[in-house]
């Protein structure tokens, strides 16, 4: 794995945090965390697309982020355990890595 996708999986951590921060965050610090969740993710998403297919980086970092959400709902915050929903789940993430496995890199051209 190269250091770009790397930065895509990267991101999509970051998203889990900013997301949880959005509903929990309560006082001015998991505001200031949730806040640099955010600037983080987004930064890394964005640097990863000047080299990715944007489109390619946009669909993983968001499929990640979903199922790294809603896997942190069911274990730190008490949202209901199905089969269903980690089968969806894992569908989900077999479309991101079929995504990232047609998809090739573009060489970067220096400006």
């Amino acid at each position: 794995m190269n250091k770009e996708w790397m930065k895509v999986f990267i991101a999509a951590f970051f998203e889990v945090f900013w997301v949880i921060g959005l509903k929990h965050a309560d006082d001015i610090w998991t505001w200031i965390g949730t806040a640099i969740a955010i600037a983080v993710s987004f930064y890394l998403m964005i640097m990863a697309g000047k080299t990715l297919p944007v489109g390619t980086v946009y669909a993983v970092f968001v499929g990640l982020g979903t199922a790294g959400t809603v896997i942190a709902d069911i274990l730190f915050f008490g949202q209901d355990f199905s089969i269903a929903k980690i089968g969806l789940i894992a569908l989900l993430l077999l479309g991101v890595v079929g995504l990232k496995l047609v998809t090739k890199e573009q060489e970067e051209v220096a400006s």
